[in-house]
């Protein structure tokens, strides 16, 4: 059963990969024609900009890669575990709105090549440790603020899509709990 959650995720994960980014091209090929949307032609050493999805497909073949700051790597994780943790409870830093699906790439890309080479399963093994940090930390904001009978309006708008809507959705039952709560309380009286 799919939940209304793993619905926002594959949302953001559409939109994602429908979204643009850079790419250099690795070597010189013709244009692509793909249904509706013609790609190239590339020259080597030069960069575009192209779907992400496309990106992949590029990538797969050898004919481009993405920018390095297009991609999360072990060291971006790691930057990011470290300013997530130095924030107190009551701050939190604002990811890229593509954090989350860049971060499912990364593992996953990860998690391939870590059946390859020891080096990258301990990389892999880190990056897995720094994402649990990472998401528990954000995790015990989120909650913290949809408990809170006041809304932070500044510090939800450093929230994710799918934070915004894990969010939204613990907010309105946990105040709906409280209404039951104090409901059942004033029925005794």
């Amino acid at each position: 059963m799919r939940t209304r959650a793993s619905a926002e995720i594959r949302r953001a994960d559409f939109l994602f990969e429908n979204s643009t980014v850079r790419i250099t091209a690795n070597r010189n090929n013709p244009e692509i024609k793909l249904a509706g949307i013609d790609v190239g032609p590339f020259e080597e050493g030069n960069e575009y900009e192209v779907y992400y999805w496309i990106a992949e497909e590029l990538e797969r073949a050898g004919v481009a890669r993405l920018r390095e700051d297009d991609c999360l790597d072990a060291a971006k994780i790691y930057k990011i575990q470290w300013k997530e943790r130095a924030q107190t409870a009551g701050q939190i830093i604002k990811p890229s709105d593509d954090f989350y699906p860049r971060l499912r790439r990364c593992i996953d890309n990860l998690r391939v090549e870590s059946s390859k080479t020891p080096e990258k399963m301990r990389e892999y093994e880190r990056v897995m440790q720094l994402t649990q940090d990472i998401v528990n930390s954000r995790l015990r904001k989120i909650v913290s603020l949809a408990a809170s009978p006041t809304q932070a309006e500044h510090l939800i708008r450093n929230f994710t899509a799918e934070e915004r809507h894990l969010y939204d959705h613990l907010s309105k039952l946990i105040h709906e709990w409280r209404a039951q709560i104090l409901e059942y309380e004033e029925d005794k009286e």
